[in-house]
């Protein structure tokens, strides 16, 4: 079943979209079980717990969110306009500079350099690949098949999970950051030479923008296109889209939180795990393996399975409760072989994100797929904003000897508390059918 739906989306000219997907993951994957100690090495070199970079982590990642609120929903709306490919190439190129830099040296001073740049480059590009990679899914698949194909989207960046966080078990870090580099000027290379462009006209007609440099399908009127000066209204842009309808409201809010769940976990519990059980960069790996695998394995071949008979409503709902479920084990690990056990639970709850990018998908106009999946990402980018000013501080004080009360997993505790919340909001969600061209 799994091949025939891959060789039905092969069909559908998504091949070359998965690879550049694929590489671009690939190199941003494999440097995450590496950058905690580097920087802590940088910083608090000898450590295991080190309240500096929390806090830095944290200031990141809230003008990351910072830039992205209004980049995302810019973005998407300009890749309506001027075609998928033409404004995927500015992150794919841009984000190769940061890890050049640490692929270069890890001293004090090239991290701070790293450091900055990383701000700046993410605040402009974080989140916008994986955006308009779904739109671009959007424009080339029906609605029936569409959760499907956002589900094996999702394990594409799984797998290349599993296979950069595998590389990073096995490599050194020089070497990693080396090889990640290489990859993310790969898939630059190989999206400008191999990726069709595609963006959809007023009729719901697939053509070829200006821009791109294959031959166009259908030739589009420039009638079509809004005016650039309303696409940078992209604030303003985004809260119009969410006023659009009910559904789309009550998946914003379901979004915010699980994204505020989402950053606050990951900006967290590598800072724990190194506190609590001293973990390093290849005990980071081997448990983003294990939870990489079953991620893959459950968006690749469970979820075309459910996504049509359980609905995505539902199945959304069943991915953010094992999300809670997943983070209060951590908060009350015990042992060092309970986050290994924990991350099993990922088999269930990567469900979440692809079902809220479907379900959205389907309450927009064709030609709106790119300024509908920028603005949850803007809502996302809201969450990417406020998590790390909350729980960054909450981590960082019950990580340390001034905590109020020996229970060093309670900012991930609350963090999963967050969760719940979107947890019951997607209980009181309720699809209507989608709209009709």
């Amino acid at each position: 079943m799994s091949g025939r739906i891959m060789e039905k989306l092969n069909l559908y000219g998504l091949s070359h979209l998965f690879i550049t997907v694929f590489l671009h993951n690939l190199s941003t994957f494999m440097v995450v079980p590496a950058i905690t100690d580097v920087t802590m090495a940088a910083l608090c070199p000898g450590q295991d717990e080190c309240s500096i970079a929390i806090y830095l982590t944290g200031f990141q990642q809230a003008m990351i969110g910072l830039g992205t609120l209004v980049t995302m929903p810019l973005l998407g709306s300009l890749s309506d306009k001027y075609g998928r490919k033409a404004i995927l190439t500015l992150p794919m190129t841009l984000m190769i500079i940061p890890l050049g830099i640490l692929a270069y040296s890890r001293t004090k001073t090239f991290f701070y350099v790293y450091y900055v740049f990383r701000i700046i480059i993410f605040m402009i590009c974080d989140g916008c690949i994986p955006c308009l990679a779904l739109a671009y899914v959007a424009d080339n698949v029906p609605e029936s098949g569409r959760s499907t194909a956002f589900g094996i989207l999702s394990g594409i960046g799984s797998s290349a999970f599993v296979c950069g966080t595998l590389a990073a078990r096995f490599l050194s870090t020089a070497q990693t950051f080396q090889v990640s580099t290489f990859a993310a000027v790969l898939g630059a290379v190989y999206m400008q030479i191999f990726l069709r462009d595609s963006v959809m006209d007023q009729n719901n007609v697939l053509c070829t923008p200006i821009i791109s440099q294959g031959k166009p399908i259908i030739s589009c009127k420039s009638k079509s296109n809004m005016p650039l000066l309303k696409a940078l209204r992209s604030l303003q842009d985004l809260t119009s889209f969410l006023n659009s309808s009910k559904i789309i409201t009550q998946a914003a809010i379901v979004a915010f939180f699980s994204n505020l769940a989402d950053v606050g976990f990951h900006g967290s519990m590598m800072y724990y795990l190194k506190a609590q059980f001293h973990f390093d960069k290849n005990h980071f790996a081997d448990l983003m393996i294990i939870s990489g695998i079953a991620g893959t394995v459950s968006q690749l071949f469970l979820m075309p399975i459910f996504a049509p008979t359980v609905g995505e409503a539902r199945l959304l709902s069943i991915g953010l409760f094992f999300h809670f479920l997943h983070m209060f084990i951590y908060s009350i690990a015990w042992s060092s072989w309970v986050p290994y056990a924990a991350a099993m639970f990922s088999i269930l709850f990567v469900f979440s994100q692809p079902c809220i990018r479907s379900i959205v998908s389907k309450q927009v106009d064709p030609h709106e797929q790119g300024r509908a999946q920028g603005c949850i990402s803007g809502i996302c980018s809201i969450a990417h904003i406020v998590s790390p000013l909350v729980f960054s501080p909450l981590t960082a004080l019950f990580l340390s000897e001034k905590a109020p009360f020996s229970f060093p997993g309670f900012s991930i505790l609350c963090i999963g508390i967050a969760s719940m919340i979107s947890f019951f909001q997607s209980m009181m969600l309720r699809v209507v059918p989608p709209i009709l061209s």
